[in-house]
This record gives C-alpha cells, sequence and structure tokens, in this order.
C-alpha cells in the first residue's frame, strides 16, 4: 500500500502507520503528536480549545483537548498501542492577536491555555515529551512522517511580527 498524506483541520484527529504522513497549519491552536517507542505508528490531533466542552452536547468534540485526547488513545488502542507508552511532541501555542489586551477573568491568550491545557494532559497522563515548539506570534506549519525522524515545522511570519519564541526541552 502506498503511504498516505493527510491534512488535518482544526478539530481533526488521525492515526497512521510508519511512512504516512500528516500536515497541518497551527496558530493558537495545539497540535499534539503521539508515536510508539518504535516508530509504526503515529497519531496526531490539532486542538482549537483546552480542556473539557462547556456542554454536554459537545461532549465529543475533538476540537477540545479532553475529547481529542481520548480519541487519539482511542484509535491508538484499536492498533494494539498504550498511549500512555507513547513519545509526544506539542506544537503550537502562537499568540495570533498580541494587540488584545487580556483581562482578570482571563489572563494570557487562547494559544498560553491551549500550551498549558496540551502540556499538564500529556504529564497527568505520564507521556513523555520529546520535543516543542510553543508560543510567538507566528504560524506554524506542521509536518511529519511517521518513523523515528522528528516532525518538521516551518514558521511562517505574520506581517510586523516578531519571530515566535519557540523552545525544545
Amino acid at each position: 500500500m502506498s503511504p498516505v498524506t493527510l491534512t488535518l483541520h482544526p478539530g481533526d484527529v488521525a492515526c497512521v502507520d510508519r511512512g504516512d504522513r500528516m500536515e497541518t497549519l497551527l496558530g493558537s491552536c495545539v497540535a499534539i503528536l503521539l508515536t510508539d517507542q518504535r516508530g509504526t505508528v503515529g497519531a496526531m490531533c490539532h486542538v482549537v480549545h483546552a480542556g473539557t466542552p462547556t456542554t454536554s452536547a459537545r461532549a465529543g468534540d475533538t476540537a477540545f483537548g479532553e475529547a481529542a485526547l481520548a480519541n487519539m488513545g482511542r484509535q491508538l488502542r484499536e492498533r494494539c498501542i498504550d498511549a500512555g507508552q507513547c513519545l509526544a511532541w506539542v506544537y503550537g501555542g502562537g499568540n495570533m492577536f498580541p494587540d488584545q489586551a487580556s483581562d482578570s477573568a482571563r489572563p494570557g491568550h487562547v494559544g498560553a491555555a491551549n500550551v498549558e491545557w496540551a502540556l499538564g494532559a500529556l504529564h497527568r497522563a505520564g507521556i513523555r515529551v520529546l520535543g516543542v515548539d510553543l508560543g510567538g506570534h507566528g504560524y506554524r506549519k506542521l509536518g511529519w512522517t511517521v518513523g523515528l525522524h522528528d516532525p518538521k515545522v516551518e514558521i511562517v511570519q505574520m506581517p510586523g511580527s516578531p519571530a515566535p519564541a519557540g523552545s525544545r526541552p
């Protein structure tokens, strides 16, 4: 079977085999990528909102982090992979509207909340994070061909904005 390339949009979750490619474009959203130790299977989610949906009608909405991570776990289990034993990368969480002031009820920005949630969820699940590229004010074009190599990220600057502050552990 020929390798496939999937383009994930906000709220999408995918799980593919070694050699298959997943791509997405991130602003304030966060992508979590998981793979088994041997790099035979990879999963990606494109999280729009940190945490849990605010209404029960949206309980399975994978635009929300908790639902996306649960969906990734189910897809990995279907391939006999325990998500808790996977390795992770986390990307995105940019401040796409730096001119908008936060207030005391909502300190920070959407991207920062997404990053905080993602890193916390992975920590609570005991999943080791291999690398991150987070924050800043630009978009990120993310591509990953499942296997033993790290995902690749390209920064796309917004006109007049400083470079992303990305970090790597």
